[in-house]
This record gives C-alpha cells, sequence and structure tokens, in this order.
C-alpha cells in the first residue's frame, strides 16, 4: 500500500479529503504510464492492449486465451451487433448514416467532450442517439433489461471492430472536458464499499495479482481497449459500464446506472490513461 500511496500523491488525487487541485492530464498520463513501465519493465507498450494475458506470470492464461481466440466464442453476438448495424430503419438510412466514415476508424476517439450538450458522449450514447434521429426506438431499461443490454453491446462492439487497431486518441483540450476528466479521476481514485477498495487497488498496485477465485487483476493501462468484451463466465458480449457495475458489486459498494454521468466521466478518464494504444475490442477476457 505504501507505493501506491506515493503514486497517488504524484498525481494529487486526494479529491475525496481535500481541496480538488487543477487537473494536468498530459502530466498525470505520463506518470500513470510510467508507472506500469516501472512495475512490468519487460512488457511492450501495445501488449497491455491485451489485458492480463500481458503481464508476466500469465503464460498459461495466454495460452489458453490465443487457443479460445482462433475460434472465438464472441463471434456470435459480433455478427448479431453487425446485422443490426447494417439492417436499414423504416425511412431507408443506416446505422452507418450517422458517424463520419460510415463508422469507420473513429471508436478511437470515445467517448469524447461534446461541448454543445456539456457531457461526455459515449459510443452507446450516440448509437441511441441515430436511432432517436430516425425515429426508431431506442435500447433503454439497459439496468433492468439484460437482453437489451446484450443487443446494445453486441452492436457496439461491432461498431469498435470498425476501427481495431486504431490508437486511442482523446481530446481533452476543453475547460469542460478536463472538468469531466478530473470527476472520473476522483471516481477511480476513490475507495468505497464494505472492502474501502478503490478502481486503483485492484488494477494499478494488484494488477497481475490473483484477487481470489482464480481471477488475476488485468492492468489499469489498456483497460479500456478491450470493450466491449467477452468474458469466459458471462458467455456474451456485454458493456464496459456492466463491468463498472460488476467491479463495484465484487467490494460490496453502490453501484452506478448503467450510461450514468459518473460512469461517462470514470470512462473518458480510463480511455485517456491508454493513450497511444490499439484498440482490440470486441475481445475475449477471463
Amino acid at each position: 500500500m505504501k507505493k501506491i500511496f506515493l503514486f497517488m500523491t504524484v498525481l494529487g488525487v486526494f479529491a475525496a479529503t481535500s481541496p480538488v487541485t487543477i487537473a494536468d492530464p498530459a502530466t498525470d498520463l505520463k506518470n500513470f504510464q510510467a508507472f506500469f513501465k516501472k512495475k512490468f519493465p519487460t512488457v511492450p507498450f501495445d501488449e497491455y492492449a491485451n489485458g492480463f494475458y500481458a503481464l508476466p506470470g500469465m503464460e498459461t492464461y495466454r495460452e489458453q486465451w490465443l487457443l479460445y481466440n482462433e475460434f472465438p466464442p464472441l463471434e456470435l453476438g459480433l455478427a448479431i451487433g453487425k446485422k443490426i448495424w447494417e439492417t436499414p430503419f423504416k425511412n431507408g438510412k443506416a446505422f452507418a448514416s450517422c458517424f463520419p466514415n460510415g463508422g469507420k476508424n473513429i471508436a478511437q476517439g470515445y467517448p469524447y467532450w461534446d461541448e454543445a450538450m456539456q457531457k461526455v458522449r459515449t459510443a452507446e450514447m450516440d448509437l441511441n442517439g441515430c436511432l432517436k434521429k430516425n425515429g426508431e426506438p431506442e435500447f433503454t431499461d439497459l439496468d433492468k433489461d439484460q437482453n437489451t443490454r446484450i443487443r446494445l453491446a453486441e452492436l457496439t462492439a461491432y461498431f469498435y471492430s470498425l476501427s481495431k487497431g486504431q490508437r486511442v486518441k482523446i481530446d481533452i483540450s476543453s475547460p469542460g472536458a478536463v472538468k469531466a476528466y478530473e470527476e472520473g479521476k476522483k471516481y477511480w481514485w476513490q475507495r468505497r464499499g464494505q472492502l474501502n477498495f478503490a478502481c486503483a487497488n485492484c488494477h494499478m498496485d494488484l494488477a497481475g495479482k490473483n484477487f481470489g477465485g482464480n481471477q488475476p487483476l488485468s492492468a489499469a493501462l489498456g483497460h479500456t481497449t478491450a470493450w466491449p468484451a467477452q468474458r469466459l463466465e458471462w458467455g456474451r458480449l456485454e458493456t464496459i459500464h456492466f463491468r463498472y457495475m460488476t467491479c463495484n458489486s465484487q467490494i460490496r459498494a453502490k453501484s452506478q446506472k448503467h450510461g450514468s454521468e459518473i460512469y461517462n466521466d470514470l470512462q473518458f478518464y480510463e480511455t485517456y490513461m491508454s493513450s497511444g494504444l490499439p484498440l482490440t475490442a470486441p475481445a475475449m477476457r477471463n
């Protein structure tokens, strides 16, 4: 815990107990990525996009993962997502009409700060926005309706697949974007729940270690590049917000709603911390 305390001091993340410092995302990014370079000096930068399979001591898991990827189970869900993407709306248009370049090679910029709306927008929000714009029913009740959430995850997975290999590049150049980034950063470092854990406890200090149940913890660097992802225990594609919800459940903390502003800000912060890594979504994960 001494190591993570010192690192938190460097990043100025005592937002929960002292006044919020002025955010300097570029410095945060440099320190964040340097932390993992020092922690795992033999891991090539791009390998962090592959989750804990890239970390030392995970060779057996990696072998199993490579076998799964020969015929990845997620292909069924991805095919459903493709069908939803390509099926014309009643007005004859399709999802591609709502996005620059038909949706290709743009997901590396998600989530992004929308200056007009003054909020972070995720891919799921823009996909729903496309439905609304074209007079189609949106994906709603994502916390209660698992089937609807899975369909949205499959659609989002296909959207991300159109940008696979593109390197994460998030714009945090406006005051509003910095504020949202700071909110996500604050949530990332805050302890919560009965276990009194922060996201950073698991995915920085304990990265590559077994938290229990034969489940090694992934590194924070690269965490967002694979999502939507299919975990073996779930057997289906899911959104990153659902993963946030299950993480909170595991530390016995109250979860926020799928698509909530704080989860959007958290995703914004996390994704920025993985700047420069290639997108691998959708991907298989333990």
